[in-house]
């Protein structure tokens, strides 16, 4: 670090630098924004894991949760989500790259399906965060279990068959 580097501003949008809760709302927002827009679940799914509410076309955020926010969206607006990912994969826990992963495909699936660019850059993640897919699939299918919905709606769904077990594969 050279002698004038303190008046370069800061470069991650955070006055601690990239730190764990940053990470996790950043990734949140670069996946919402993946398929070019920003569905009425992906924000509902935002706020129900950080904190909030929509009213009308605005978004409270409570709390430290809204100084968070903002900063995560000027991060996204001004990086890359290459560059977002070189700067939080050394600074994640294990146990917090999952939980990122988790709330990644959730949100993806939460307006219906996860679009080519949404499973793109869940791709990304995984890598850059060393998790393989199979050791990542028994949550995907948590996941999946999860969102859907239509084993209520269709009665002759292939998991509403008589015998039929849900279970996970392992890794």
């Amino acid at each position: 670090m050279g002698l004038f580097d303190i008046f370069k501003g800061d470069k991650t949008g955070t006055e601690q630098g990239m730190h764990p809760h940053f990470a996790f709302v950043t990734s949140l927002l670069y996946m919402m924004g993946a398929d070019g827009e920003y569905d009425h679940e992906e924000i509902g799914q935002l706020l129900s894991v950080i904190g909030g509410q929509k009213k009308g076309n605005k978004i409270y955020v409570g709390g430290n949760n809204d100084d968070l926010m903002s900063k995560a969206i000027k991060y996204v607006n001004k990086n890359s989500v290459d560059q977002f990912l070189r700067e939080a994969a050394h600074v994640l826990t294990d146990a917090q790259k999952m939980c990122i992963l988790v709330n990644l495909i959730d949100s993806s699936l939460s307006d219906g399906e996860a679009e080519i660019e949404e499973q793109q850059l869940f791709k990304k993640f995984l890598n850059a965060f060393g998790i393989s897919e199979e050791r990542f699939k028994p949550f995907f299918e948590v996941i999946v279990l999860k969102n859907d919905r239509s084993v209520f709606l269709n009665t002759n769904h292939q998991k509403n068959k008589n015998g039929y077990k849900v279970e996970l594969s392992k890794y």
